[in-house]
C-alpha cells in the first residue's frame, strides 16, 4: 500500500473496520491519503448486544451505532458512509450492488480492504466480501450501467477475521501501524457497544507486530514494540521485481 490514491474499505459493521483495519485507514490518512469506509449496516441485530439488554430500541441502537462508527472514523481522520442494508442477515440486492458501483466508478480506489472470505462467527462478514467484491468486478465493465469511467484493477487485501484459526484465513501481509496505534486504541475505545474487544484486538495489533519483526528483518528497522494488522491478497501481486 502506497501514500497514493484512494483507500476504500467495504465492512458489514461498524466495528468491523476499527478493529480489523482501523491501523491501515489511519496510516493511509496520517499520509494526506484519502481514506473511505464503505460501511453496510449498523451492526444493529448481531453486533449490538449489549445496547438490547439495556433495552434500547431498534432505533436508538442504529443512532448509536451510527454515532460511534462516525467519531471512530473521525478518528482514524476517514471518512464514513453508512449504506443501512441490514445485519442478520446482510443480503445482496441489486440496489446495494448498484450504490457500490456507483462509489468504485466515483472514487476510483487504489486499493480496497473488506473482510476475508471465511468467517464461521459471523455469515455477514463473508457476505460483505462477497458484495465487495462482486461490485468491483462489475465497475470494471462498460456495459454495465454506472456513472463515470470504469475502474482498473485496485488490489484488494482481506482483513483479519475475529478467530483467523478457524476461518481458514492466512496472513500474507503485515502491515506496521506502530506510527498509528495510539490512534487506532483511541478509535477503538470510542466503540462502547463492543467494549469487550479492545483488550482482545490490542493483544492480536502486539502479536501481529511481534511476527512482522520477525519477517522483516533487520533492514527494514521496525521499532522495538511493534505493533501490525495481518491481511490477505485476493489477487496476485503484479510487479517487475521480487522484493
Amino acid at each position: 500500500m502506497t501514500d497514493t490514491g484512494v483507500l476504500l474499505a467495504i465492512t458489514a459493521h461498524p466495528g468491523d473496520f476499527v478493529w480489523r483495519a482501523g491501523g491501515a485507514l489511519a496510516l493511509a490518512a496520517s499520509r494526506n491519503q484519502r481514506a473511505v469506509i464503505a460501511c453496510l449496516s449498523f451492526g444493529e441485530r448481531g453486533e449490538s448486544a449489549s445496547a438490547w439488554r439495556a433495552g434500547k430500541s431498534l432505533k436508538e441502537i442504529k443512532q448509536q451505532r451510527q454515532s460511534e462508527g462516525e467519531r471512530a472514523a473521525e478518528i482514524l481522520g476517514a471518512e464514513v458512509l453508512f449504506f443501512d442494508a441490514g445485519d442478520y442477515p446482510l443480503r445482496e440486492t441489486d440496489e446495494l450492488l448498484q450504490r457500490l458501483i456507483d462509489l468504485y466508478r466515483e472514487l476510483q480506489p487504489s486499493f480496497v480492504l473488506t473482510h476475508a472470505k471465511g468467517d464461521p462467527y459471523n455469515m455477514d462478514h463473508p457476505k460483505a466480501a462477497e458484495i465487495a467484491l462482486h461490485a468491483r468486478v462489475l465497475a470494471q465493465a462498460p456495459g454495465v450501467v454506472g456513472p463515470g469511467e470504469v475502474i482498473g484493477a485496485p488490489p484488494v487485501f482481506s482483513f483479519e477475521p475475529h478467530q483467523s484459526e478457524v476461518s481458514e484465513f492466512t496472513p500474507d501481509v503485515l502491515l506496521d501501524i506502530t506510527p498509528v496505534w495510539d490512534t487506532k486504541l483511541a478509535a477503538m475505545n470510542s466503540m462502547s457497544a463492543q467494549g469487550h474487544l479492545v483488550e482482545y484486538y490490542s493483544d492480536l495489533g502486539r502479536r501481529r507486530g511481534v511476527q512482522a519483526q520477525r519477517n522483516s528483518g533487520p533492514n527494514l528497522g521496525l521499532p522495538t514494540k511493534t505493533y501490525a494488522e495481518a491481511f490477505h491478497r485476493i489477487y496476485p501481486q503484479v510487479t517487475t521485481e521480487l522484493n
